[in-house]
């Protein structure tokens, strides 16, 4: 459902309005590092860019499974969790 939304506003080209860091891990955090090394904001910036409307993600945990760069290389990531605790400061969680 959520993904579904993301492609909504994806379409809608629905800018930002704040932004905050991540103060601890969770499910959703993991998927914007993730969305983050890969060059972009977050879900929403990726499917505007990417002119796509799913993202591949893992069956098992639901985090982000690939994605594709903007100079259109591809990033794979594990099933298990990838951003370590020293670096959930670091993530930009974005308000709509």
């Amino acid at each position: 459902k959520k993904s579904e939304i993301s492609g909504v506003m994806a379409k809608a080209g629905i800018k930002p309005k704040s932004i905050c860091h991540a103060k601890k891990w969770s499910d959703e955090i993991e998927n914007l590092y993730r969305f983050q090394q890969a060059g972009y904001r977050d879900e929403v910036e990726y499917k505007q860019v990417k002119q796509v409307d799913t993202v591949e993600c893992w069956a098992e945990t639901g985090f982000v499974k690939k994605l594709q760069r903007r100079d259109n290389t591809f990033y794979y990531y594990n099933k298990q969790r990838e951003c370590e605790d020293r670096e959930v400061h670091k993530v930009k969680v974005y308000m709509y």
